[in-house]
């Protein structure tokens, strides 16, 4: 054996090894993360305390359906959260392309803003807004707390669409404007029509944030008919005792929406759109 072929063959035993060690890290990353999934899921499936019954049943998912406020909490939850992702979707998409595109100084100015307002915690805010949200009667409202959620996603919403908008090269917006389109035209026919994973992942941040929420809701909402899952959660928790087979099954479908959304987006989720529209460049 040559000493080539002996160095050709030590890089290949290499890189198998090297292959299977990243493999066994993904496994063992993987089942860290899916192990509280599991006990979320077998913790749901027990029967309530109260019933003394044993063994696993859908029965305790079923009593929460149907002898709880879960469902009205879930149409709360579901409210507020797509009428929030949807606003900041629609206002951070022309304004990432404002960023993104624009290079005044107001632009420079607003950008820096959005990064200024973006460093400080929602906590900070939260207190105010209670005080000015009650004199306008928005407070205990689900209207009062999409808009917090509008804002609190917004800096960052925008931040995402312009760092996306950033990789559509501007020659193909200028091919658009020499074929007749006008400036909103091109925006829309040209860069929104690419920006779709850039907009999903915008959506899918506003989506998460409002519905994992629980400090902002905690304070704005006061009546148990206008709860979010989150503070509904809290109510299954008693004084001295929990019992977890009703916490865990609300658990479950908590995390429902977020994994049938990422299971339906999932596909569009690709850069690769606008690789051919410069290939005569």
């Amino acid at each position: 054996m040559t000493t080539d072929t002996r160095t050709a063959s030590s890089r290949a035993g290499t890189g198998t090894i090297g292959r299977w060690l990243r493999f066994t890290v993904l496994v063992l990353i993987t089942a860290v993360v899916l192990v509280p999934i599991g006990a979320i899921i077998l913790l749901a499936l027990r029967p309530r305390a109260a019933t003394g019954a044993s063994g696993m049943t859908l029965d305790t998912l079923s009593w929460v359906l149907t002898e709880t406020e879960v469902m009205t909490w879930l149409g709360n939850s579901l409210t507020a959260a797509l009428l929030s992702t949807t606003i900041a979707v629609a206002v951070a998409a022309p304004a990432g392309y404002v960023l993104s595109r624009g290079r005044s100084k107001a632009v420079s100015g607003y950008s820096l803003l959005l990064f200024v307002i973006q460093s400080f915690p929602v906590v900070v805010f939260v207190i105010p807004l209670f005080i000015l949200f009650a004199d306008l009667g928005l407070a205990d409202s689900i209207a009062g707390l999409t808009i917090v959620y509008v804002a609190a996603t917004m800096s960052v919403s925008c931040w995402m669409m312009a760092a996306y908008m950033d990789s559509i090269p501007l020659s193909l917006e200028e091919a658009a404007w020499i074929d007749g389109c006008s400036l909103v035209g091109g925006f829309v026919r040209i860069v929104l029509r690419n920006s779709l994973p850039g907009i999903l992942s915008t959506a899918i941040f506003s989506f998460l944030l409002s519905w994992n929420d629980y400090l902002v809701a905690l304070v704005f909402l006061r009546s148990s008919d206008r709860y979010t899952l989150p503070i509904g959660l809290q109510t299954f928790f008693q004084q001295n005792s929990v019992d977890w087979g009703p916490v865990m099954a609300l658990a479950v479908i908590m995390m429902l929406p977020p994994v049938l959304v990422f299971a339906a987006l999932n596909r569009y989720f690709s850069v690769g759109g606008i690789g051919g529209s410069l290939a005569g460049q």
